[in-house]
């Protein structure tokens, strides 16, 4: 189901700051073992999903459709929000968020790449001389 730019803009804010808001509520029960710690920085790495996606699409709103999201500043900032917000939590959570934030980043852009790059049409060149059968 697709949703319109400013419906996901809404979704994805509302999202993020469930998900803030529900690791600083799991706090301790994040930062209590190992793996929490790890899915501790899995969550801060869907919040930076969500808050760029929010940032993007308040973005695309505002300044019209073939505006695109740059790595600075919209990039830097929505991870170094994450990065804080993970770091409120444990300090290994803030390290795990970078790691898994940087692999969904490269994986989003490569499939946006597919998805909305647009394809050059490609040219035959032909000369205008035909070859001749020589016998």
């Amino acid at each position: 189901m697709t949703v319109t730019t400013g419906i996901s803009f809404m979704l994805a804010s509302i999202s993020s700051v469930l998900v803030f808001s529900g690791m600083q509520m799991y706090k301790p029960w994040l930062s209590s073992t190992q793996l929490h710690t790890l899915l501790g920085g899995y969550l801060g790495s869907i919040f930076f999903i969500l808050c760029l996606t929010a940032v993007g699409n308040l973005e695309t709103c505002v300044f019209g459709k073939s505006f695109q999201v740059k790595i600075f500043p919209e990039v830097l900032f929505c991870l170094l929000l994450a990065l804080l917000t993970s770091a409120t939590v444990h300090r290994v959570c803030a390290t795990s968020c970078l790691l898994i934030s940087l692999c969904a980043l490269f994986y989003m852009n490569k499939h946006s790449q597919k998805v909305h790059a647009v394809q050059a049409p490609s040219v035959t060149v032909q000369t205008g001389k035909k070859k001749k059968n020589v016998s």
